[in-house]
């Protein structure tokens, strides 16, 4: 099992989360996250200066089988691309085990 941990505009949450459905990934959890990016100038709009240093993101955390997370990996790529500075990273790690509380179920199947 792999856990996918992808930080995303907000903007692009409602297209990452579709490409996800669409997939058949039903079940992920997510966060409103605040952090510092690459970016050190601001930005312009209507004659505002706004400062980027500190940058508002979606957080999700995903975990799929091993066999679906190339899968997941590129619907996220797809969707959340915009092309410009600040779209993102997506994080891969191992899971050792996962377990259904309600059921005991353990492994992928606790997944379902």
């Amino acid at each position: 099992m792999k856990k996918i941990e992808a930080i995303i505009r907000k903007s692009k949450f409602e297209e990452v989360r579709d490409a996800l459905h669409h997939i058949g990934v039903n079940f992920f959890s997510y966060w409103d996250v605040t952090g510092v990016g690459n970016e050190k100038k601001g930005h312009v709009y209507r004659g505002v200066s706004y400062s980027t240093a500190d940058i508002q993101r979606r957080y999700l955390s995903i975990v799929v089988s091993d066999d679906f997370a190339e899968k997941t990996i590129e619907a996220i790529l797809e969707a959340a691309h915009t092309g410009n500075v600040g779209d993102g990273k997506i994080f891969v790690s191992p899971i050792e085990e996962a377990y259904r509380i309600r059921t005991r179920e353990t492994g992928t199947t606790s997944l379902n």
